[in-house]
This record gives structure tokens, sequence and C-alpha cells, in this order.
């Protein structure tokens, strides 16, 4: 009877163990389907199965051979530049690391400034207690190559990654001295190099004029410390803050610093995030009590960070604003590094200024409205620009709106380089001391670009309004 009633048992026990193991099985896979899909929503696109067959097809047929990390990557990158956003990019490796590089407070290399002049890389200055000037490199030197590796027909970014490179490793430059006959082998040791974001200068009346070429890693840190080497100077009067061509940067760092001019507890930003689903407002955390009035200085390519230290100071410590409407770049970006150096910038979020107006594609208006005069508009001619007697177009009227802004002229017909701009030339390169060709070159482009940069350091009309407004806001 107990034998007969356990068979049964024995049966339906073992449907239920199968049964149990396919439906463990069954739900196993519907969880590790979820899961992947969860992790991998990709998957989950019809439209995948064409992008994984052109990937397979590319792969296995493509008659030049191709490497799978290179598709992937340019996949990414297609990916992002659908989105049509100017400020949201894919960076892959070198890039990726070049584009955090930027926004550190140091980078290692040689400590040596660089330019592209004829075909060639020429030393143009040494940083002071570096490995260059170490090392006994001097300006003027000409850089053949890098480690053995010719450097004609490299970028420049394609030259610094050869430069730059680990703290502590070797890095040999094969230069060409003009006062000697061969060229010099010079084996340095790569170091921190320092990135400078700030420059002051004290004026007359006691005012402080503090420049920030953008916001990096260690940019408060150096705003501090040049504020503090001003006021060992004597009190001082007024701070004139120069945001001109300012591209923006951390706001970390741009938080930091309005901290410090703007009253504790006041806002410098409302920084909303997609759908409205979150906004974050950032305010003052000031801790000493700032007294001096403030003027700043913005131009038409003042943007992102910089406007909104510029929207915050106007709205939140009564600063005023000279110079130009800002670019408008209301928009912030989040970045993301991967493994092997590549990035993801993408534009997450859009910030509204203290008073709870959106500056994106609008900018940020002055107060003052100033503008430089006209030469300072014209921009620099590209390397390896070639003009002469016979050229014309755009080239040319740039060159000569240069040459009669110093002087030399007179130049014939616009656009035309015809025998009077070509005398002129001649003129302004022998009294230059440089060889009197006629012919415009890297060199000769260098050397008017200087002066026009001294002759506008003496003519800046917007520098002079917010000196102007500072002291009436001083008395």
């Amino acid at each position: 009877m107990d034998h007969y009633s356990e068979a049964p048992v024995k049966k339906k026990s073992g449907f239920i163990y199968v049964i149990g193991v396919f439906a463990l099985l069954i739900i196993g896979y519907i969880f590790g389907s979820l899961s992947v899909s969860m992790r991998y929503p990709i998957l989950k696109e019809p439209t995948f199965k064409q992008f994984n067959a052109s990937y397979t097809k590319i792969l296995n047929d493509y008659l030049e051979g191709a490497e799978p990390e290179d598709l992937i990557n340019g996949a990414a990158r297609g990916m992002v530049a659908s989105l049509e956003d100017p400020f949201s990019q894919y960076l892959v490796g070198e890039q990726g690391e070049a584009y955090t590089q930027s926004y550190e407070g140091e980078f290692y290399g040689i400590g040596a400034n660089m330019r592209k002049e004829e075909e060639q890389y020429v030393i143009t200055s040494v940083i002071k207690d570096t490995p260059a000037e170490r090392g006994g490199v001097l300006a003027g030197d000409v850089i053949l190559a890098v480690d053995g590796k010719e450097v004609k027909g490299l970028s420049f970014q394609e030259l610094l990654g050869l430069v730059r490179g680990e703290e502590g490793s070797s890095v040999t430059l094969k230069i060409q001295r003009p006062s000697e006959e061969g060229p010099l082998d010079i084996t340095l040791k790569r170091a921190p190099i320092p990135v400078h974001t700030v420059s002051a200068e004290r004026l007359d009346d006691g005012v402080g004029h503090i420049t920030i070429s953008r916001f990096a890693e260690n940019t408060a840190k150096e705003f501090k410390e040049e504020l503090a080497k001003l006021e060992e100077e004597g009190p001082l009067k007024g701070l004139l803050l120069d945001m001109r061509s300012n591209p923006g940067g951390l706001l970390t760092s741009t938080i930091e610093i309005a901290s410090v001019l703007i009253p504790k507890d006041k806002k410098i930003l409302d920084v909303v995030y997609k759908n409205e689903r979150q906004t974050v407002s950032f305010l003052s955390h000031q801790e000493k009590e700032w007294k001096v009035p403030i003027t700043v200085l913005v131009n038409g390519q003042s943007a992102s960070a910089s406007e909104v230290m510029a929207a915050a100071l106007k709205e939140s410590a009564g600063a005023q604003v000279v110079g130009e409407t800002t670019y408008g770049k209301g928009v912030v970006q989040a970045f993301r590094e991967f493994p092997d150096g590549s990035v993801l910038s993408l534009t997450e979020a859009q910030w509204k200024t203290p008073g709870g107006t959106w500056i994106n594609k609008q900018g940020v208006a002055p107060d003052y409205e100033v503008s430089l005069p006209e030469y300072a508009k014209v921009r620099p001619l590209a390397t390896g620009s070639k003009m002469q007697k016979g050229s014309y177009g755009d080239n040319v009227i740039t060159l000569q709106i240069m040459l009669r802004e110093l002087g030399y002229g007179p130049l014939g017909k616009e656009g035309v380089f015809d025998e009077q701009t070509e005398a002129a030339l001649k003129a302004f390169q022998s009294a230059e001391g440089l060889e009197a060709t006629g012919v415009f070159n890297d060199k000769t482009g260098y050397r008017l670009v200087e002066l026009l940069r001294e002759k506008l350091a003496k003519e800046d009309t917007q520098l002079d309004k917010g000196i102007e407004v500072l002291q009436g806001l001083s008395k």
C-alpha cells in the first residue's frame, strides 16, 4: 500500500520538477533579456538590426578592411552629430584627452610656446623654470623632429601630442638654431606645466584690472591669488573684470569666483534640466563682504561661463557691464570620459540669470554699448597664406587694412595686390627688419598682428569706458 501510494507521487514530483526547470529557464531568459534591454536600450530599436547588419557587412566584406573600434567610434560621432547641436560632441581617444586637459590646471610637457611659420614650427618663447628653459631651448629655435619623428607636415595638435606625455618621461627635440650650422639634439624630461588663465595689473586711481581668459580647473585659485597681490599694493577703489573673448569653461570655477564678489546667499544662476524635471539654484557662499565697485568688460565672443558671471554680477551685485552684447550660449554641457580617453560632451540643461532671463541665442546686453576700432575686427590671416603682386580677394583686403592702420600706403584698388600694395608691403618689411620681398608670408603676418595688438592696447575704447564708469561709481 505504501509502495503503491509512493509511485504516483514520484512521477508527479518529477513532472513538476521538469516543468519547474523549464519555468526557471524561461523566467531567467525573460529577466536576462529585460536586463540586457535595460542596460542596452539600443537593442530594442528595430533599426538596430540595420546597424548591426551594416557593421557586420563592412567588417567582413569592405575591400580595404576596417577595424571594429574605428567603426564603433565613427558611429558614436555620427550619432552625436545627428543631434545638430553645435555644443554636443563625441571625441575619440587623444582628442578626448586633449579636451579634458584643456580644463585641467596643468599638463605635462616642456614649457615652450610655438607657432607655425613657413611650414616650420618655431619656438616663440620659453616659460620660466620649465624643462625647456633649463635644457637650453631658445626663442627662434626651429623644431625639426621629436623623438626621431620629423614634424614637417604635422598639424599643431599632432605636434603637441608628440611633445606632451607622462610626467618624468624623456623627449628629444632636434632643433635648428639660426646661430648654428648643424642641428642640435636636446633631451628634456617632461614636467608639470601650469595653465594660466588669469592676469592682473594695477591701473591709475587704485583700479584693479583682472583678465580671465577662460574658466579652467585652477582659475578660481589664480583669481584669488592675483586679487590678493593687487590688494597688497594698496586698497582697491574699483575692480575692472575683463572677460572679453572668454569662451567659458567650468561652472565650478565660475561659482567660486562669483562667491568672492556677490553678496552671500544672492543667486548666481539657475540650471534647468530636460522637461524642467530638476532646477538647481546656485547661491553665493561669500565669506568676506566685497565693498569695491565692479565694472565688467565683455564682447560678442564672451560666452557660456563668462556670460553667467557677467549676468550674475550685473543682477546680484550691481555691477555695470561695458562693451558688446555677449555670444548667447545659455546651455550647459556635461562630459563623460571613457577608459580609452574618449569623451562624450552633451548638452543636458539650460540656464537663466538671477532675474529669470534666458540668454540662449540672446546674450547679455551691456549697460554701456561700446565698440572697438574697426581694425580690431580684422582676423589674422591663416598660416601658410601667400600673397604677391597679382593676387586678389578678401585676404588682400585684410592685408591692405592692416598696412593702412599701421600708416603704410597708398595701397591702390581695394582687394587687388598691385604695385602700390607691393611697395607698401616692402616698406613695412624693411622698417621691421624683415626681408623686403614684397611677398606676404607668415613672418610678415605675425609682425603685422603684433603691431596691431600694440596699437589696440593704446586705443582700447572699451577699457577706457570701463575705467570711466568705474571712476564714476567710486565717487
